[in-house]
């Protein structure tokens, strides 16, 4: 008399990895996000590896965890897969501040971002 299995939120051909509290702002983000969307899985993380943008890094720590989810949990073929989706979201933000001239505050914002990759098996076509 247990409980029913939670239904999959990815369809059966997908894959997906979360990376939460990544402290960086979800513009800057969203620019190394877009680099890999659509792409072979790796041709994507090549273009990460060889990435300048700091944060590249962390994504491509992502897309390696939800390669190796859709590999060893849902039994999909690593040479088949593209990522499907990479997008970004806002998490808490600090508030930091500074003095400034004539005993004003400067207010200081640190972003933090949240990310989510799905990756997809697709047949190559001959």
């Amino acid at each position: 008399m247990g409980k029913d299995k939670n239904p999959r939120r990815v369809a059966e051909n997908e894959a997906m990895a979360k990376l939460r509290m990544l402290r960086t702002s979800p513009q800057k983000l969203n620019l190394v996000a877009a680099m890999i969307r659509g792409k072979k899985v790796d041709r994507a993380l090549n273009d990460l590896t060889f990435s300048k943008k700091r944060i590249a890094i962390d994504v491509r720590k992502c897309l390696q965890s939800a390669i190796a989810n859709a590999e060893n949990n849902h039994n999909l073929d690593v040479d088949e897969l593209i990522v499907a989706e990479a997008y970004v979201g806002k998490n808490l933000t600090l508030k930091r501040g500074r003095p400034r001239a004539r005993g004003r505050f400067g207010r200081i914002l640190k972003p933090f971002s949240e990310l989510t990759i799905k990756v997809r098996q697709v047949e190559e076509q001959a």
